[in-house]
């Protein structure tokens, strides 16, 4: 049985310094994304692209997305094989190009999850899973461009 879910999210741009669009150069590419009961997100552009560097952009969310999903399926499914996760960060990183025309798209985004399990026992399985959470990962499952993985388990103790 299929379930649906709805996501609602409010996004203003913040960016206007007066002049609104007058031309491409008077106005910031900044804005705010909004959900209810959670904490507003500040955003701009890509800094190549006139954004202010102190704010996330929507490439960085993209790619944060795509760690973040295989991480909450990775730590479900260990946790389900009886795998003991101690520790967990990922380094993830995106490309993405842009065209003459000035469109362009992502091309693959790469997560490096450096995992740390509980003893040198569960290492083979710890490694097995990223797999199968990749196949889970709903944001992974509606990209068009691959999401590859570079894990590193180490147990803890021997």
């Amino acid at each position: 049985m299929e379930h649906l879910h709805h996501y609602t999210t409010q996004l203003e741009w913040t960016g206007n310094n007066g002049s609104g669009t007058n031309n491409y150069k008077s106005y910031e590419r900044s804005y705010t994304i909004s959900i209810e009961n959670k904490p507003p997100i500040l955003g701009s552009s890509d800094s190549a692209f006139r954004g202010d560097v102190t704010k996330y952009n929507p490439e960085d969310l993209l790619v944060s997305s795509l760690s973040a999903c295989h991480m909450l399926w990775y730590l479900h499914l260990c946790s389900a094989a009886g795998i003991i996760v101690v520790s967990y960060t990922d380094k993830a990183n995106g490309t993405m190009i842009e065209k003459q025309d000035g469109c362009g798209c992502f091309t693959e985004v790469t997560l490096q999850p450096t995992v740390f399990v509980a003893n040198s026992s569960m290492i083979e399985m710890a490694t097995q899973l990223h797999k199968k959470a990749h196949a889970y990962c709903f944001i992974a499952n509606s990209v068009n461009f691959p999401v590859k993985h570079l894990p590193v388990i180490n147990a803890i103790s021997l």
